[in-house]
């Protein structure tokens, strides 16, 4: 019973993220796996996983936008969503690191 839980639980955080992720407009430039504008988001997770501090890192790099990190061209600052809050930010990020 509790392993149902649990993997209902992982499934439905899976579905969230990626409906987050629709919604807020991120995959115009990223997919979960495959490189577009940006990176995959399974590139992301694997170039970050087990870094100390790497959620604090990503949250501002969404935040603030940035460029370097995966080639010329910039992430603007929340995706380009100004209506990104900082709770969904974080949601999005935690989803993108579980890849």
């Amino acid at each position: 019973m509790a392993v149902g839980l649990l993997l209902g639980t992982v499934a439905a955080h899976a579905d969230n993220g990626l409906e987050l992720a629709k919604k807020s407009g991120c995959l115009s430039c990223h997919s979960v796996d495959t490189p577009k504008v940006g990176p995959s988001y399974k590139s992301v997770a694997a170039k970050y996983r087990g870094q100390p501090g790497v959620e604090a890192k990503l949250i501002a790099k969404v935040t603030r936008g940035g460029s370097g990190s995966w080639g010329m061209m910039p992430m603007p600052a929340k995706g380009g969503n100004a209506n990104l809050s900082e709770e969904d930010i974080k949601n999005l990020v935690k989803w993108i690191l579980s890849r």
